[in-house]
């Protein structure tokens, strides 16, 4: 004879499966979602960049966890660390304030191509074709110059006056091993041709002070320890902007000279890196208006490269003044025979 079971009441079941479904949203809800987040090396300084970040994550909700560098160590250092983590990619964007080191790790294939939406608002010599970089917000190399040092007649106006032995001792340089020092020599390479750029730096070399970086540079001729040096844009208004007794010298304008070199920072995905999609959306936020605009009216007066953004009154831009020509792809590749003549050179200065 066959057993009966008892039948459980429609309303009972229905109120039984309830509570498992209340059950089953309960431990989802309790289980720690993950949190979106990119990882940025960031070779601009934290003061520009940061709130950059923060007004990413306002408009997203996704986490910036930037590592920046230090002013020693410009650039050369976050790229070694890509270098040596391309086993397993931590970083998923890299902004470099500068271009050849960017550029050094396309050439190693570490960079993953991305068309951002935005890219083609920018000149075609500041992005890659192949979508490996993008460059946006530049700085200019100038040489920043004591008005109570030098009469205005006497002003230095070529970087040329670096390696003359008139101003020995009383102009300086950054130790151009690292970030746009290091960038500015790599150009020079490209530009002059090897003979003549190995020259004139070891020139500048026995010549100029050697300093630690751009801002020691602009710190020094504000304080009045030298009577000018080269730079860059940011660190010169620093000191102008405190009433030091500066004045900012666009080099290189006459008509047969180099004219003045424009630095952009670049932006690159890591290839293989953990958080692609949402480093795709910082990649579209950075090129966007806003954050050149944001650039422009810091303390840093970044140089917008989008034609549709206003650059600031404090500096000048390549539409402006007489820029100089360079193709930066060459430059990169110069880098590695560049780098070894400059550590030679300046590595005991």
């Amino acid at each position: 004879m066959r057993e009966e079971h008892p039948r459980i009441p429609l309303r009972k079941r229905a109120s039984t499966w309830s509570l498992i479904l209340l059950a089953a949203f309960f431990f989802i809800g309790c289980v720690p979602q993950e949190k979106r987040e990119v990882v940025v090396y960031t070779a601009l300084d934290e003061p520009f960049s940061q709130p950059v970040f923060d007004e990413f994550t306002r408009q997203t909700g996704i986490a910036v966890r930037a590592k920046f560098d230090t002013e020693s160590t410009k650039t050369v250092g976050l790229t070694q660390a890509i270098l040596a983590e391309r086993a397993r990619p931590r970083c998923d964007l890299f902004w470099n304030n500068e271009v050849v080191n960017t550029l050094r790790l396309d050439q190693a294939e570490l960079l993953q191509a991305y068309a951002a939406k935005n890219a083609n608002a920018f000149p075609a010599q500041y992005r890659s074709p192949q979508h490996t970089w993008h460059g946006l917000a530049a700085r200019a190399r100038v040489l920043l110059v004591n008005t109570e040092l030098i009469p205005k007649e006497e002003r230095p106006t070529t970087i040329l006056a670096l390696a003359d032995p008139k101003w020995k001792a009383r102009c300086g340089i950054a130790k151009p091993l690292a970030g746009t020092t290091a960038t500015h020599a790599a150009c020079l390479f490209a530009a002059w041709g090897e003979d003549r750029a190995k020259e004139y730096l070891s020139q500048v070399a026995a010549n100029a002070k050697i300093l630690s970086g751009n801002k020691q540079v602009a710190l020094a001729v504000g304080s009045g320890q030298i009577a000018f040096g080269l730079t860059d844009t940011d660190d010169a208004l620093i000191e102008l902007s405190a009433g030091k007794p500066v004045t900012i010298v666009y080099p290189d304008q006459g008509n047969e000279e180099v004219g003045t070199l424009f630095i952009p920072n670049t932006i690159a995905l890591v290839k293989g890196a953990p958080h692609q999609e949402d480093a795709q959306r910082l990649v579209e936020f950075l090129l966007t208006p806003k954050v050149e605009e944001m650039l422009a009216e810091g303390a840093s007066a970044q140089i917008p490269l989008n034609p549709a953004v206003r650059n600031s009154p404090r500096v000048e831009s390549p539409q402006t003044v007489r820029a100089m020509e360079v193709d930066f792809q060459k430059a990169a590749q110069q880098w590695d025979a560049a780098a070894e003549f400059l550590r030679d050179e300046f590595t005991t200065k």
